[in-house]
């Protein structure tokens, strides 16, 4: 008999701003999103704490937020930096201010860890994200049995816009593709652009494409069940 397949759809970005937040409300509420990985720093990041709060269901993990960059004119600039990433304690001591403002914003560990733009994969955040990943017992993104899907974006490395891989047609492509067990599916899906970052309108068709009924009856006629890392954890391990 095969073996069922679970779709984890996770928000990145929850809490850097208004925009974004409404973005994930709306396709958690009228969606299929059923996660959101938030990022602490920032002043929007209590009002994404208090819906969450609010909507047990939502699972919460913590964006883990060293910086941001763009490429530009053929070369990757900052657009801010918070710490150096090659200073390790730096970056341990900044995680682990993260990690107490993550427990106090929202009165709970994160039910999962990742970063933004990914920069986990390489030491030393890696090596500081793992220990802490094991001491909280939660899945760590690209490092746990959970498999992950990045395909559901509109853009190459350089910025290109790829905005036509944002549609129903491309998703369903995607969750076509699904191996038994738990994916996640990565999506960064906003209301308005009110952000600074390369990745803009290509935020508010995600919204579109996600909120599409069209989706969920894929979903329920694939026989893929819409799962979380909350509702999944005693399944998971690192």
């Amino acid at each position: 008999m095969p073996q069922t397949k679970y779709l984890i759809v996770n928000a990145d970005d929850f809490g850097q701003s208004d925009g974004i937040n409404l973005g994930i409300m709306e396709a958690f509420e009228n969606g299929i999103i059923t996660s959101a990985s938030l990022m602490v720093r920032w002043p929007s990041a209590a009002a994404a704490a208090r819906f969450a709060r609010s909507h047990p269901n939502l699972s919460v993990g913590l964006h883990v937020d060293l910086g941001e960059w763009a490429y530009h004119q053929g070369q990757w600039i900052a657009l801010y930096e918070v710490v150096p990433r090659d200073d390790s304690a730096a970056v341990a001591e900044e995680v682990h201010q993260q990690l107490a403002t993550f427990r106090n914003l929202m009165d709970r560990e994160p039910s999962h860890i990742d970063s933004h733009q990914h920069v986990h994969r390489t030491d030393p955040l890696r090596s500081v994200l793992m220990k802490i990943a094991r001491m909280v017992k939660v899945p760590l993104r690209l490092y746990s049995n959970v498999h992950y899907c990045g395909g559901f974006y509109g853009q190459m490395a350089d910025g290109t816009s790829l905005s036509d891989h944002i549609s129903i047609k491309e998703l369903k492509n995607l969750l076509t593709e699904l191996v038994p067990g738990t994916t996640e599916l990565a999506c960064h899906p906003a209301k308005f652009v009110d952000f600074n970052s390369m990745y803009t309108t290509e935020r508010l068709l995600e919204l579109t494409v996600l909120c599409d009924q069209q989706i969920r009856d894929f979903l329920a006629q694939s026989g893929i069940e819409l799962s979380s890392f909350k509702s999944a954890r005693s399944e998971l391990r690192l």
